[in-house]
């Protein structure tokens, strides 16, 4: 048979050699199967016609070795069922193919023929199938139109009579806000005029309660500044005297003091001025404050009774520890003066600049007054005031290598030392 015949088989007659040629791969000889072919030997015959038949088909239409063998293997196997007269004509078409016989056209235009037959029933039952379909939908769908109108009936009617009510209700809400309105705009008119007189009324107590409180403020203002002038005089009395008061304490305490001091050294007896002392038309000299060069003089001047060590605080804390933090230097140097004050009975006093500390001391430390200047205020100028606010005559002692301050305590009467010294003798407590 020419190819195009071959592709052109009817499905039915195309799914029979199928059939046949599964079912004879099983049986024939190895030799008899092609290539091909072979590997769909281990399947089902089933197996082999659904997954090999496209194999199977090529086979048969390409070796007519294949064809004799598997037409052979039916009629030994099993005869009359594709040429005998029991054959059913799909068997008998695809044995026609098979053998070539002479009425394989005819054969197979019976089977198209057939075939298109029930292909045009089967269409036909499903075409009638889906018109029964859409007739019974056709009329459901007319009941629920019908449904559909008759309820859209009634909510037309029923919108109609609710339409009405509501135009009525309109009318009456209508009637009820023109009255609203007219009622308002008299309030209006009457609250405009209302406001008019408030405005005038209030425009006015505003006046005389500024009036009022202009007075007062006025009053207020001369009684606080005559109570802050009042206070600031009694404050600088307060202060004068106690500045007074610690002076001439302190100055009695170094008086007493020196007094005594010289008093045993000397072994002196008896008191109060000499005949020498009397003699008017002279004075006696000044002393000459020394500066203090070495540990051991400074030890000996901090054992005079009554006095003041004041100590420029980072001047002599960067000299001696200028590895540290600002805070540690602080602490280190004054728990050292802590440990001084305590050996000598000096008073003691030590001055930081002020401006950049963001915080004090861990805790408060005993026998040593730690200050920190204002901001705006070098602690070099709060070295000096300390200076200027002592008795005359009582020792000081300034611990600082700030040349310009030691000139300038060295003047107000000061011992000036330099902060060298100063560890020198601290690292020996």
């Amino acid at each position: 048979m020419e190819q195009r015949a071959w592709t052109e088989l009817p499905e039915p007659v195309r799914a029979r050699l199928a059939q046949v040629a599964s079912v004879a791969v099983g049986e024939l000889a190895k030799t008899d199967v092609p290539a091909s072919v072979r590997r769909l030997a281990r399947f089902t015959p089933s197996k082999r016609a659904r997954l090999g038949a496209r194999v199977l088909l090529g086979e048969l239409e390409e070796s007519s070795a294949f064809r004799t063998a598997v037409f052979a293997w039916w009629e030994e196997h099993r005869p009359g069922e594709l040429t005998g007269p029991d054959a059913d004509p799909v068997g008998g078409a695809a044995g026609a193919v098979l053998t070539g016989a002479e009425d394989v056209a005819e054969r197979l235009t019976s089977i198209a023929e057939r075939s298109d037959v029930v292909t045009l029933r089967s269409q036909r039952d499903a075409a009638l199938a889906r018109v029964d379909k859409l007739t019974a939908e056709q009329e459901r769908l007319r009941a629920e139109l019908a449904e559909a109108r008759s309820s859209a009936r009634e909510a037309r009617s029923a919108r109609d009579d609710e339409l009405d009510r509501l135009r009525k209700r309109i009318r009456e809400q209508g009637t009820r806000v023109r009255n609203a309105e007219d009622a308002t705009l008299a309030a209006e008119q009457e609250l405009a005029e209302l406001r008019r007189t408030f405005t005038q009324q209030l425009h006015a107590a505003v006046a005389e309660r500024d009036r009022a409180r202009d007075q007062a403020d006025a009053a207020r203002t001369h009684a606080a500044r005559a109570n802050d002038e009042a206070s600031d005089a009694r404050q600088g009395a307060r202060e004068a005297r106690q500045a007074e008061q610690m002076r001439l304490e302190l100055l009695v305490d170094t008086l007493s003091g020196a007094v005594a001091g010289l008093r045993r050294e000397l072994s002196l007896g008896g008191g109060g001025p000499r005949p020498a002392d009397l003699v008017r038309g002279a004075r006696q000299a000044r002393p000459v404050v020394a500066r203090i060069s070495d540990a051991t003089a400074l030890d000996r001047l901090l054992a005079v009774p009554s006095v003041h060590l004041i100590v420029d605080g980072y001047n002599v804390s960067k000299t001696g520890y200028p590895e540290m933090t600002l805070f540690d230097q602080r602490a280190r140097l004054v728990a050292a003066l802590a440990a001084l004050a305590a050996r000598t009975g000096a008073e003691v006093t030590v001055v930081f600049d002020g401006a950049a500390v963001a915080a004090g001391l861990a805790r408060r430390p005993r026998g040593v007054r730690v200050l920190f200047s204002d901001p705006g205020v070098l602690a070099d100028d709060v070295i000096r005031e300390l200076v200027a606010a002592e008795p005359t005559g009582r020792p000081l002692v300034v611990a600082t290598s700030d040349r310009a301050v030691a000139e300038s305590v060295h003047r107000g009467g000061a011992h000036p030392v330099a902060s060298a010294v100063l560890l020198d003798l601290l690292a020996r407590v």
